[in-house]
């Protein structure tokens, strides 16, 4: 009788413990991918950090969606003081539409224009050059018109 009870609570604590591990595991593992909604006003101040999406080839990238019509035509501006920005712009499959690493004004800010060809929920994926730094940025997602 005493083997059997020492039997049962000799297997009762590896048993918890895997219940235990395998329980924080699945809820590690069902975190999901959800890009940012941006504000009406298109644009937005934000951390690049280590707890966004890894890219796969070091460094990180935070992922926003904004909804736009065929015929617009885009201006997508990041600037940061604290790493040097890329930025890229996809569509709802997920292919690149265009990037950019460095704007005209020869900074490390990026700018990005682009001309929309069918209506949708796009995504701009911000970043750092070659998976190197992160902290506060600026993203403005801007229509640009004709000047009558």
């Amino acid at each position: 009788m005493q083997v059997t009870s020492l039997l049962r609570h000799s297997l009762l604590l590896p048993a918890t413990v895997l219940l235990i591990t395998g329980t924080s595991l699945r809820a590690q593992a069902q975190q999901v991918y959800s890009p940012i909604p941006l504000p009406a006003s298109r644009e937005v101040t934000d951390t690049l950090s280590n707890r966004d999406i890894p890219t796969g080839f070091g460094g990180f990238a935070r992922d926003y969606t904004v909804r736009l019509e065929a015929g617009d035509q885009v201006a997508i501006d990041v600037s940061s003081d604290e790493f040097d920005t890329m930025v890229a712009l996809m569509g709802e499959d997920g292919f690149t539409i265009g990037e950019n690493d460095d704007g005209p004004d020869g900074t490390t800010n990026s700018l990005l224009f682009a001309r929309i060809t069918q209506s949708g929920t796009y995504t701009v994926r911000i970043r750092a050059y070659a998976g190197q730094g992160s902290g506060q940025f600026r993203l403005k997602v801007a229509r640009l018109r004709e000047v009558p």
